[in-house]
C-alpha cells in the first residue's frame, strides 16, 4: 500500500480531463469525486481503467422526472467544454452517462440512496447526498471518493472542498492496510440486498490476496442461499474473474467455505473429501483440482488462457462418479476423462458458458488429459505419441501444459520422472511436427472411397475400415499415403469377406 497525502492525489489526478470535470461540475454548482476501484487502486499501485465519478446536486432544488440527473448534466457539459473527441453515451434509465474522450472512458452518475426488496437484487433509487451514495458501496475499500472542484487545501471552496481531497467514511484505508475485505454496513444487509455482492466480495479477495473480515465472512456463510435469485449470466461473470487471477484457488476455497460452490457449482464441489476404507485412502481431488489450476495460472497469460484454465479445473469433474472400490486394488477412477468429457457440455450449458468451439476444445483437453501421463509412466514409443499429435491437433501445445500442470504427487523422486519423461515427450512431438504434418491430418481414405470400391450403402463396416487403416497409420504399420493405405484397406476388406466391385 502507498501512503498518499491529499496533496499527494492532487498531484497523481493531476491531468487535464480531471481538472475539467471539477472545472465544469464547478460551473454547473455541483460537486464530483471520482470513486471506488480506481481511488482503491491508487493507494494499491495498481492500473485500472475503470473511472467513476459520483456527481451531487448541492441546489437544494426538489428533483423533478423530467429533470436531467446531475452525472447526465455534467457529463453533456463536459463533451461540449472538451469539443472533437468527445462521445456521450445517455443511459437516462438508470441515470448515468458515459463519457469516452480519446483513450479515457469515464462513467458519471448521481449520488443516490437505495432500497431493496427481498425477491430482487433491483434495488429502488432515489436522489442522495455523497454520504448516502458511499453507504450503499459493497466494501470500505470501494467506498472512498476523491473531490474534483477546483480549490486547494490552502484554499478550499466555500464548502471545504478541494481538488484532491480524500473522503473516507469508513476507515477504507484502513482495511487497505489490513488487506481486508469489509462491507460499509452491516454485511447481512449488504448481502441480502444484493447477493452478487458476496460473489464479488470472494473475487476481490482473490484478486487483492487479502482476507476477508471475520463478520463479513460469516455474513456469507448465513445468506449463501440468497444467491439462487442472481442470474448465472452474472455469477459466471465473477467465476471468470476468479479464474483469471494469479491464484485462483484461493477464490474457490472461499466459495466451498461459505457453502455457495455446492449451490453453483455442485459438480465441484463433490470433489471434496477423502474416503477412507481398509485403512486406504484416495486424495482429496478437489485441492488437487485447485493446485493444478493455480499451476496452470502460474505458466499462462491470463489474456488467452481462460478456456485452458477452465479445462484445468474441469479435468478430474468425473472422479465422483467413476469411483470405485476394488478389493486388492483400493480406490480406483476408471474412464474419468471419459466420463469428465461428457459432463463438461451439461456444466457449459447450465452455468451459461459459451456453446461452440471454446467449449468443444474444453471437452478435448479434459478428454485427452490422462494420455500424455500414461506415455510418461512407460516407455515413450514414437507410436504412441504420433497417436497423441493426432487426437490434440493444434491443442497439443496446450494439452502439455494441463497435463504437467496436474503431476501434483508429494514424491519429488516420481514427480521428477514423470517431468523428465514429458520433456521427451515434447522433443518427440517437435521430431512428428516437423516430419509430419500431423496437426492437420486426415485418413487417406475415405467413406465414399470404401462404399464406391465395395459397393456398399452406408453401414458400419465402413466404419471399422476405416477405423483400421487409421489406427495401421498412427501405429507406423503403413506409410501416411494414400496408395499404403488403400493396400491395407483393400487386406483389411478380404479378412471381413468384403470383395470388390467388379468393372
Amino acid at each position: 500500500m502507498r501512503y498518499l497525502t491529499d496533496q499527494d492525489l492532487a498531484h497523481l489526478l493531476d491531468k487535464r480531463i480531471f481538472h475539467q470535470i471539477g472545472e465544469t461540475a464547478d460551473q454547473l454548482g455541483l460537486e464530483c469525486y471520482v470513486v471506488g476501484g480506481y481511488v482503491r487502486d491508487l493507494f494499491l499501485d495498481r492500473p485500472s481503467k475503470d473511472i467513476d465519478c459520483v456527481v451531487v446536486d448541492c441546489s437544494g432544488e426538489p428533483a423533478h422526472e423530467e429533470k436531467e440527473g446531475p452525472g447526465i448534466r455534467l457529463a453533456k457539459q463536459l463533451s461540449q467544454h472538451l469539443g472533437k473527441g468527445a462521445n456521450v453515451s445517455i443511459f437516462r434509465n438508470f441515470g448515468t452517462a458515459q463519457l469516452k474522450y480519446r483513450s479515457q472512458e469515464i462513467e458519471f452518475v448521481g449520488a443516490r440512496r437505495e432500497s431493496y426488496s427481498h425477491d430482487s437484487r433491483k434495488p429502488i433509487v432515489e436522489d442522495g447526498t455523497l454520504e448516502d451514495d458511499l453507504d450503499r458501496r459493497d466494501f470500505t475499500i470501494n467506498a472512498l471518493a476523491i473531490c474534483l472542484n477546483p480549490g486547494t487545501s490552502d484554499a478550499p471552496g466555500e464548502n471545504g472542498l478541494y481538488f484532491g481531497k480524500l473522503i473516507d467514511r469508513f476507515d477504507g484505508l484502513l482495511d487497505i492496510e489490513d488487506r481486508l475485505i469489509a462491507t460499509p454496513l452491516d454485511p447481512d444487509v449488504t448481502f441480502s440486498d444484493d447477493p452478487l455482492r458476496m460473489m464479488r466480495c470472494i473475487r476481490f479477495a482473490t484478486q487483492l490476496r487479502f482476507q476477508i473480515e471475520n463478520e463479513t465472512q460469516t455474513a456469507l456463510t448465513r445468506n449463501a442461499e440468497r444467491i439462487r435469485i442472481i442470474s448465472q449470466e452474472r455469477i459466471i461473470d465473477e467465476l471468470n474473474k476468479i479464474m483469471l487471477s494469479p491464484a485462483p484457488s484461493i477464490g474457490f476455497f472461499e466459495l466451498a467455505r461459505c457453502g455457495l460452490l455446492p449451490i453453483i457449482f455442485p459438480e465441484l464441489a463433490a470433489l471434496e473429501g477423502v474416503e477412507v476404507r481398509n485403512g486406504r485412502a484416495h486424495k482429496d481431488n478437489f485441492f488437487h483440482t485447485l493446485e493444478v489450476l493455480d499451476n496452470v495460472a502460474k505458466t499462462t497469460d491470463p489474456a488467452s488462457s481462460l478456456m485452458l484454465r477452465w479445462a484445468a479445473l474441469l479435468h478430474d469433474i468425473g472422479k465422483p462418479r467413476s469411483k470405485r472400490w476394488e478389493n486388492g486394488v483400493g480406490w480406483t477412477f476408471h474412464s474419468h476423462d471419459y466420463i469428465g468429457e461428457k459432463m463438461v457440455s451439461v456444466i457449459f450449458r447450465r452455468m451459461k458458458l459459451p456453446m461452440d468451439e471454446r467449449m468443444n476444445y474444453v471437452q478435448k483437453l479434459v478428454g485427452l488429459h490422462m494420455r500424455p501421463i500414461v506415455i510418461a509412466d512407460q516407455e515413450v514409443t514414437d507410436s504412441a505419441v504420433r497417436r497423441l499429435l493426432f487426437e490434440a491437433g493444434e491443442d497439443i501445445d496446450d494439452l502439455m501444459i494441463l497435463c504437467e500442470a496436474d503431476i501434483t504427487s508429494k514424491n519429488q523422486q516420481r514427480k521428477q520422472r514423470f517431468l523428465d519423461n514429458f520433456q521427451i515427450v515434447r522433443q518427440k512431438l517437435k521430431d512428428l511436427q516437423a516430419r509430419d504434418n500431423y496437426r492437420t491430418w486426415k485418413n487417406p481414405i475415405t467413406g465414399e472411397e470404401i462404399m464406391e470400391t465395395f459397393g456398399l450403402e452406408p453401414c458400419r463396416e465402413i466404419g471399422i475400415l476405416k477405423q483400421k487403416v487409421k489406427d495401421a497409420i498412427w501405429d507406423s504399420l503403413i506409410p501416411n499415403d494414400h496408395e499404403s493405405a488403400r493396400q491395407y484397406m483393400m487386406q483389411k476388406a478380404e479378412e471381413m469377406g468384403l470383395n470388390p466391385v467388379q468393372d
